[in-house]
């Protein structure tokens, strides 16, 4: 009996999901990070700022944009650090990095400081949409690697609502503290996990990845479901190790790598041009403005912890459906209703510029209906087809490329929408997010392949072309005379 076993019999799924947790308590910590944006500027740009000078509007842009800027170069990196040191070792480096973003925060206040600390943030970003679902596709069985895939968000969107709650309820210090506790606490825990078998069979240590995947997968290492899927990681690298060395070129100049890059790219874009960075960022004007003179203002905070627990519920849904109703179907239609929403809130601010009837509770519905959509589907989904549609060699690449890519785009939106709405309009906006979400519902419907308990093989087949696959037809006969 394999002494990595657990207490839950053979074939159990709870050392992954384990793993899996831990895998993605960094995700937790980024979201804590961005959610203490929130309640805290609000303290330190008071009177009663714990500094005692208050923060000034352009201190508190330079925080919010240089995590943005930072995540950009960061994801290149993360990406390089993941494949060179290894996944476990870079989750080491994720950790420490929010550590020290939250004894930073602790030691100064200065200025300088809350930008550094915010700078760090940006690094933590781009691991946790890099290095935590790779580590966590690589170490899931086709069965569950969806619903862990979906941790992501969960933890990100837990990570938000539990600072906007602690954040209401302790001192400035003490949160800092209690932040500064989660990663210190994961460091010490993640020793016990194990490296990715990918990863370890890419270094050659065979032994070593047969005695991870049998304790990932509840069996003895010499079982036969156990060598058949390490026959499959092995064979997967073999095959990538035949291809150009150099990544970038090999995807630019292979028909079907090309076609799986560029799907990667849309649905990235589409997580952060649905309209939900912005609707986060700015909610608080967004629900001032569309409930002037109706009643129905809502504190900030109260704002922040509503929209908090719509994503919370948004990913816990997520991870109970990803499974039994595929990735395809759930981007598709969250990216429609999320676009359907977003146009109504456009026509809503239409509707009252013209002062034709427009109901009260329609901003908060359509806004919570798209945070809920962009943590159901748009952000699990689109960081689970990237994980699942590129193999070893090229899925750090990729992630690194597609999160690099979304970050420039959150950079933009946070850069240009305040001009655009106070030239424009808030319907410009809003409009523009309901286009770029139906458009990509359009996309997937036409390109998007279904991942679900699918091969590499399988899924590349659904993206060649009709004429594609009648030339390998053919020729499959003419070798076959």
């Amino acid at each position: 009996m394999n002494k990595y076993y657990f207490l839950f019999g053979e074939g159990s799924k709870i050392n992954q999901i384990i793993c899996a947790i831990l895998i993605n308590m960094p995700v937790f910590v980024y979201g804590a990070s961005i959610g203490w944006m929130s309640p805290m500027t609000l303290l330190l740009q008071s009177d009663n700022s714990p500094r005692g000078t208050p923060l000034t509007d352009f201190e508190v842009s330079c925080m919010a944009a240089v995590a943005y800027i930072v995540c950009m170069p960061a994801a290149f990196g993360m990406g390089a650090l993941t494949d060179t040191i290894g996944r476990k070792n870079a989750m080491f480096f994720l950790s420490a990095t929010g550590f020290g973003c939250w004894a930073i925060k602790l030691l100064s206040m200065d200025t300088w400081a809350f930008v550094l600390a915010r700078a760090l943030v940006g690094v933590i970003m781009a691991g946790s949409y890099v290095t935590c679902p790779l580590y966590t596709k690589e170490i899931s069985e086709d069965s569950v690697r969806g619903m862990l895939g979906s941790l992501i968000v969960l933890f990100q969107t837990t990570g938000n609502l539990f600072l906007y709650i602690i954040g209401d309820v302790l001192q400035y210090r003490t949160i800092l503290w209690v932040c500064l506790a989660i990663p210190a606490v994961h460091m010490v825990l993640f020793m016990m996990m194990p490296e990715s078998p990918s990863y370890l069979v890419k270094t050659g240590d065979i032994d070593e990845a047969a005695r991870c995947l049998a304790w990932l997968r509840c069996r003895d290492e010499d079982d036969a479901e156990v060598l058949t899927e390490l026959n499959l990681i092995k064979k997967e690298q073999a095959k990538d190790a035949d291809s150009n060395k150099f990544v970038f070129k090999a995807i630019v100049t292979d028909k079907i790598l090309f076609r799986a890059f560029k799907i990667a790219l849309v649905v990235a874009l589409a997580r952060e041009f649905c309209g939900a960075i912005t609707v986060l960022n700015f909610a608080g004007e967004i629900f001032f403005n569309a409930s002037e003179g109706s009643g129905l203002v809502l504190t900030a905070n109260q704002q922040s912890m509503m929209l908090g627990a719509v994503q919370v519920y948004g990913s816990i849904t997520a991870i109970c459906l990803v499974e039994r109703a595929g990735r395809k179907i759930l981007f598709i239609l969250t990216a429609i209703v999320s676009g359907l929403s977003m146009c109504a809130l456009a026509s809503w601010f239409v509707a009252r510029g013209y002062d034709l009837h427009a109901v009260d509770w329609l901003p908060i519905a359509t806004l919570c209906l798209c945070i809920f959509c962009d943590s159901f589907g748009l952000q699990p989904i689109s960081v689970i087809i990237v994980g699942e549609i590129f193999s070893y060699k090229y899925r750090g690449t990729v992630m690194a490329a597609s999160n690099a890519l979304g970050s420039f785009s959150a950079f933009l939106q946070m850069l240009c929408y305040k001009p655009i709405v106070n030239k424009i309009g808030f319907h410009v906006a809003f409009y523009c997010f309901g286009a770029v979400c139906l458009l990509t519902a359009v996309y997937a419907i036409l390109v998007l392949p279904e991942t679900k308990l699918r091969g590499l093989e399988e899924i590349y087949e659904d993206l060649k072309t009709k004429k594609e696959k009648k030339l390998e037809a053919e020729n499959d006969v003419e070798r076959n005379r």
